[in-house]
């Protein structure tokens, strides 16, 4: 590969960049704007989200699967049990293990919120096929991986 193709490929690379975090950047948006309409933060909704769609999770793999710190994770957590949509459960087998459960007044609210909420990420994708869709899963999950191999060599 010459030179000039080595800096197309990287001046590609960032406009690819760039074009990827403006649109996340539309998306969050969105999707924050519709979970404070419903009264939840975008933290709440992810975790009841996981629950709702997961079941019963141990708190400690609650925040590496949606990458949020554990300091973070205690607080959306309260915030979701004081509101009644969570609760702590103990697990008989290891104390030391604590599960984070959705109740049925959780349940009520992820049924009452989730369908519009899939609906507005419907909405999102409606001027891709399928088959794009697939690329673009294919495609994000390759440059993710990439990137998280990068981050652990420099760590």
């Amino acid at each position: 590969m010459s030179e000039k193709q080595i800096d197309k490929k990287e001046a590609e690379s960032l406009h690819a960049l760039r074009v990827h975090m403006k649109a996340n950047l539309y998306i969050l948006e969105e999707l924050k704007r519709d979970m404070r309409k419903k009264g939840l933060s975008e933290n709440e909704f992810t975790v009841l989200e996981l629950l709702y769609n997961r079941g019963q999770q141990p708190i400690q793999q609650i925040g590496k699967r949606i990458l949020i710190p554990s300091s973070s994770l205690t607080y959306v957590i309260d915030r979701l049990e004081d509101k009644g949509f969570v609760e702590r459960t103990n697990n008989p087998e290891d104390r030391r293990v604590i599960y984070a459960k959705i109740t049925d007044e959780g349940n009520k609210k992820m049924a009452e919120v989730f369908p519009g909420h899939s609906q507005i990420i419907a909405q999102m994708f409606d001027n891709l096929s399928l088959e794009e869709i697939d690329t673009f899963i294919r495609l994000t999950k390759k440059i993710g991986l990439q990137a998280q191999e990068i981050l652990e060599e420099n760590n």
